[in-house]
């Protein structure tokens, strides 16, 4: 029981609170703690880079310049949304600029070239498993492969939202933050992202 008015901390509490004094110092210039920042995120940072852009490059290059920005815009942060939200709007900003980059140079190509000529990319998948099913693997490969060409007719704010949904499981609300929009507007956008999904599946479906 407190019997000298001192107040309760939960656990959960004090992890935000620590994070938020961690926050502080590394914007007081303390390298110590903005290293410990990176450390806290730089998993889930590259993974969602990964999970959007499909391309290891790219997500290295975004997780890179993503804390970089991070160090240069830290003193801008002002605690009115949660770190982790600041954060995520500043890797989906880049990998928006990637996407948007990508589509005009014809993003993701399905084809890839080998030693005997050009073949669709879903060919050289590797099999998941030794002794697969033949005909399952090549289910599967053609899923995968309509659902590339699926993602290369939505828009960069389209494919966003679709991945930030359905791989990262974010709710809409969280991700019209992190897009700078409503999250009725994310709702219209997944709405339209869904429906090219469903039409490049087709018979899939």
């Amino acid at each position: 029981m407190n019997t000298h008015g001192a107040t309760l901390v939960l656990p959960a509490q004090a992890g935000v609170m620590d994070e938020a004094a961690t926050i502080r110092a590394a914007q007081r210039g303390d390298q110590a703690a903005f290293e410990r920042l990176v450390h806290t995120y730089d998993q889930s940072v590259l993974r969602l880079a990964m999970n959007l852009l499909r391309s290891s490059e790219d997500a290295y290059d975004v997780y890179q310049e993503a804390f970089l920005r991070v160090h240069r815009n830290l003193q801008n942060f002002r605690f009115d949304c949660s770190f982790h939200t600041w954060l995520y709007r500043i890797v989906t900003n880049l990998c928006l600029d990637h996407l948007r980059k990508k589509k005009v140079r014809r993003q993701e190509s399905m084809t890839v070239e080998t030693e005997t000529g050009i073949v669709d990319r879903a060919a050289v998948l590797p099999e998941e498993r030794p002794g697969s099913d033949p005909q399952r693997t090549l289910f599967s490969h053609e899923v995968r492969a309509k659902i590339g060409s699926a993602l290369q007719t939505m828009t960069p704010r389209e494919r966003m939202v679709f991945e930030l949904r359905h791989y990262e499981g974010l709710r809409l609300k969280a991700i019209g933050e992190m897009l700078g929009t409503t999250e009725e507007a994310a709702k219209n956008c997944l709405f339209r992202a869904t429906q090219k999904m469903r039409s490049a599946l087709g018979e899939f479906v």
